[in-house]
This record gives structure tokens, sequence and C-alpha cells, in this order.
């Protein structure tokens, strides 16, 4: 039997759909990267055969590029505690220019630049540790950093750029020249089909004059140069229009180019965030980035990578928190014991140390995936461990502040002036809130994962409700899709699989249960499109649940394999190791337990007629 990642995905019936559903769907059809010959591990979790060899061994970083990014992360680690000031930037509301200097000396803005472009020419997991380092003491300097080499004028220009638009650019990024990425607007956020700033060409196609304005572009009031999502001419296709989204590189002295307002935020104060306008803006054709019509490529390639940060930095933010956590519950003592010793709080410093690590674990082990090989498809780990990992993180945020109480909540600038230890709990809650949302909120990476871990099913039953194909496309189809679940679908009830040799019993536990609720999953979702069929994509929260039953087992098996990484490399002890693993494997788990049991039992459309009832009532 071929595997379905093989197939060519048939065209999804869109004659039921709006002209504005039909738009967007066949935008973000096209703009998608089509699954290469094997389904990545993430992918493998919803077929029932998660993919061991893509997660164990573990994609740990080799000895020579851990050195390779020794040095930089002495120096940057060093600079942060001795000339940062996170409580006075987040009071100010600006970053000193003093300390974008020192990080742009150290090469900070081009930590993956190549060298040959003026930039450190660091790895993925060098980046990773850098945000992980930045996340541990300030969120404004870690969101400047992220959006600048992220998403900003590096990411797509290594990716997609032109050699003269990489001589051109990358070196000034790499010394400290802010860029930023322009995309959401006033009415769209994850609709391009929406999207209204235009670029129409002028000069026989020399060049673009873009109209428009953009929301919510961080580093815009400070960058010099950045990357603009914008709406080109239509093309005709099979008598179809089809919109077209091109990505330019704008410099922002650009006649034209205006930042016309600095946006503030309940936290990250010194985010340099900005509406940035277009009036006339003409922007030679050679600034174009890959190619006419090919901008939501650009865009959601540079974002796949680019979300790798954001569990990054949340793993930092996690550990201080759990630091504080610990130190405060062995000095705070209640009815006679230190507040550690009484359950409640004993169960929030055992699941908080248990994330930490699986939010480390995921994002090493993605950010080892793209080290390995820079083509690889981490789409869907990439966004399991932004949606895992940001969640998490305000989860354990929050346990912070349960945990210091009174003292979580005062500000770290009041517990100083009655000289108690000015612990910023207040801050990092307002600096994290923005997590889930960033780059793709917790409900849009959810859909964005569900059309992924469909995808394969797509390719192979897809044109069986397709009413726009021929009645003899559609009947090969049912033929093909029957032939493939009569063999596919009794396996999901097989104990089958093997897990790598040579583990641990901790770890072997934990990825032999990846594979029995992996198999679950594969089989529940099925039942789900037996019921629902072509309107499955309509039930989101229960699309949801089986997206955080694939989330919970990528975390766990990263965890697995990490851990038994660190000891086989004398990094880390068993004993400290294994009790966390045993813990989070208990946990992934039950909570994969109350999502299947959530599948069958639950009030999803009763809840949906009372919002539309509350709605129309306003």
């Amino acid at each position: 039997m071929n595997d379905p990642s093989q197939q060519e995905a048939p065209v999804i019936d869109t004659s039921k759909m709006s002209e504005g559903e039909r738009a967007a769907l066949e935008m973000a059809e096209a703009a998608r990267d089509k699954v290469g010959r094997h389904l990545s591990f993430g992918a493998s979790l919803f077929m029932g055969k998660p993919a061991m060899g893509e997660i164990s061994p573990f994609p740990s970083q080799s000895d020579d590029d851990r050195e390779r990014g020794h040095a930089f992360l002495q120096r940057l680690t060093a600079f942060l505690k001795s000339e940062v000031d996170p409580d006075q930037i987040d009071a100010e509301g600006e970053i000193p220019e003093s300390v974008i200097a020192g990080l742009a000396e150290m090469g900070a803005f081009g930590i993956k630049i190549p060298t040959e472009y003026g930039g450190l020419g660091l790895s993925q997991t060098n980046y990773a540790r850098a945000a992980m380092a930045m996340g541990q003491i300030c969120g404004n300097l870690t969101a400047l950093i992220s959006a600048h080499q992220s998403i900003g004028v590096p990411q797509p220009l290594i990716l997609f750029g032109t050699e003269e638009q990489k001589r051109k650019y990358l070196p000034r990024v790499a010394k400290g020249e802010i860029s930023a990425f322009a995309l959401t607007e006033s009415g769209v956020g994850s609709d391009p089909a929406k999207m209204a700033t235009t670029a129409e060409p002028v000069d026989g196609g020399e060049a673009f004059l873009i109209n428009g304005e953009k929301l919510w572009c961080t580093n815009g009031t400070k960058a010099g140069v950045i990357v603009v999502m914008a709406k080109t001419p239509s093309i005709t296709v099979k008598g179809r229009e089809k919109p077209q989204v091109t990505a330019f590189i704008v410099e922002m002295d650009t006649p034209g180019v205006e930042v016309a307002h600095r946006c503030h935020f309940m936290g990250l104060r010194s985010l340099y965030n900005a509406v940035v306008r277009f009036d006339n803006v003409r922007i030679p054709k050679e600034n174009i980035v890959l190619g006419e019509g090919k901008g939501l490529k650009v865009a959601l390639t540079t974002l796949n990578t680019g979300r790798i940060t954001l569990p990054a930095a949340c793993s930092g933010l996690s550990k201080v928190c759990l630091e504080a956590s610990l130190k405060w519950a062995n000095e705070r003592e209640q009815w006679g014991a230190a507040i550690g010793k009484h359950g409640a709080i004993a169960d929030k410093l055992a699941r908080m140390a248990a994330e930490q690590f699986a939010m480390e674990a995921m994002t090493f082990a993605v950010s080892g995936m793209v080290d390995r090989d820079k083509k690889a498809d981490i789409r869907i780990e990439a966004a399991m461990a932004k949606l895992w990992g940001t969640e998490r993180a305000w989860e354990i945020v929050d346990a912070t502040m349960q945990i210091r109480g009174g003292r979580g909540y005062e500000s770290a600038a009041s517990l100083k002036a009655r000289g108690e230890e000015p612990v910023p709990v207040e801050r990092w809650m307002r600096d994290c809130r923005i997590n889930t949302i960033f780059e793709g909120s917790s409900e849009i990476m959810r859909l964005f994962i569900a059309r992924e871990a469909l995808d394969p099913h797509l390719k192979i039953g897809a044109a069986v409700f397709n009413t726009t194909l021929p009645m003899g496309a559609r009947f090969q189809a049912v033929l093909k899709s029957g032939a493939f679940y009569a063999l596919w679908y009794p396996k999901q009830w097989l104990p089958f699989g093997a897990v790598p040799s040579g583990l641990d019993p901790s770890a072997r536990r934990a990825l032999k249960t990846v594979q029995r609720l992996s198999r679950k999953l594969a089989r529940t979702m099925f039942h789900a499109m037996l019921r629902f069929g072509p309107k499955l994509d309509k039930q989101q929260v229960l699309l949801g649940r089986f997206v955080d039953v694939g989330c919970e087992l990528f975390a766990l098996a990263a965890a697995a394999s990490y851990a038994q990484s660190l000891i086989d490399r004398k990094q880390r002890e068993r004993e400290d190791l294994m009790p966390v693993l045993d813990y989070l494997e208990k946990a992934v788990r039950l909570h994969a337990d109350a999502c299947f049991r959530g599948v069958r039992k639950n009030v999803d459309a009763q809840g949906y007629r009372l919002a539309q009832r509350l709605l129309e009532k306003k």
C-alpha cells in the first residue's frame, strides 16, 4: 500500500463555500509546502505510527556546535545580568540605546546570519539557547531580537533571498540595523484574502506602488528596513481569478512610509510596535522576496522557524519561575511547615518542573531537526512546540503568582521599597500573556495543526466528498480509500511498534505510551471523520482535543528522548531526570484520557447554540 504522504492531494470541495471562504482557503492551500516523501514526527502521531527514528536518538547538538555557541552565550549572559535592568525597561517603556548597542556589538542581531554576510553563523539550537537566556531576564529584549531575526528581514532572506538581496541587506541587519515584518492589518489577522494593502505595478512592472496600512508591526518604530506583505494584481487560472500576495523589502526612509502610531500594551511595555502607513511607496521589483505572488509562502515558512523562539523564551521564563517558586516554597511556613510540604503547593511544583523540562525538550528537538536538515518539514512540530510551550508557560507563571500570593501580585519596585526580595512575578505575568497570541494565537495554531494532521487523510479520501469532481474520479477515490483503510484501520487496534533499544526503563515506558496513545488518537480521529465527513473542519472544539493529545504526545516523546540523551552524555544524573519523566508520563496519560472522554461526551453543540443565541440578543 502506498504511503498517503506520497499521494497527490485532491482539490478540496469549495463549491458550498462563500466567496470569502473560498478565496482564503485557496490562498492558504496554494502557499502550503507539500509534505515530503515521509511524514514528519508530528504528522505521524496522528496516523497511529510515530516515526520514532525522527525523535530517538534525540537530535542533540554536537559538541563542536555547542562549543561554537559557547563563547557568544557566555558574553550574552554576562551582558544581560550586568547591563540590563528589566524592571527599569518595563517602567520607562524604553530599551536604553546602550543596551541595543551592546547587543549589536556582540552580534546578537545576526546570530543565524552566515559569517560571509557579517553574522555569527550559529545554528538554530544556539539561537534557541540565546532565546532561553533572554527569556530568563527580559521579555522586551527577547521580543526585540526575535521579531528582528526570526520573522524580520534576516530569516526571509536567508531562506529565499537572492544573492544581491543578501549582500545588500544582511550585513546591515547583522550589525544592528533593526528590522521588522508587516503582515497584520486592522481587519486582517489570519485571513490573507481580506488583505487591503496593495502593490500596483508601474513602469512596465519595473516597480510597484504600495498603499495601505499595517497594524502591530513589532520593531516598526525602530526599524530601518522591513518585509511588507501586499496584494499584487490577481492572475487568472482556469477561468478563475486567483488573488496574489507578494513580499517586499521596504526601506523605512522611503518617501511615503509613515510610522503613524506606537502601540502600547498590558505587558512588554518597551515593545517598539507600530502602525505603519504606505502612501504611493515606490519599491523596485528587485525588492520582491522569492517571487511575485509567493508572499504567503514566505510568510508561512518564515513563521514555521520563527515560532521556535517562543517556546525557547517560555522555557527560560518558566525556569526562573520554578526557581522562585521552589525558593519561596522552602522559606514560607504555614501551619507549622514549609508550604512546599503541603499537597496543594507540591502538586504545582511538580507540574511546573515536568512541564518546564518538556518545554525545553521540545524546543531543542525542533531546533535539532532544523540543524540536522535545513529543508526538514517542521511545520507541525514548530506549531506544537509553540502552542504547548506558550500555554504551559502561562500556567506556570500563574502558578508562581499563586504560590507567592500577595508577594506575586505586588510589583518588584514595591517589594524592593519595603525591603523584600524584588521577585518580578507581576511583570512576568504581564509579559508572558502575549505569547499565546504572538505569531498565531492558540486557536489558530489548533486549526493549523488540525489541517496538517488531516492532510494524509485528505489526500486519500477528500475526493470522495468533492462534488466538483466527475463521478468516475469520485468512484476511484472510494476504491483507493477503501483499500487503504481496510489495511490501516485494524492496525490501530494492534500493539505493534518497536521503540529504540538501549533505553532507560522510564524512557522506554514513556515512548511505549506515546505509541499506544498515538494509535488511539488515529482511530478516534477516523471515527470522527466517518461521523462528520466533510463537515469535520467545522468541529473546531473537537479538533482541538485531537490536537491537544498530539501535542501532549510530542511533549512526552521529546522529553523521554532528551532525558535519555542527557544521561548518555553524562550531562545530568538519572535520579534527577527520571522522576520528572515518570510524573510527566502519567500526567500525559491522564490529560489524553480526559480529551478522549471529551470526544464522546461534551457540550460542544449546546455551547455553540447558546453562544449564537447570546450573539443574536446582543
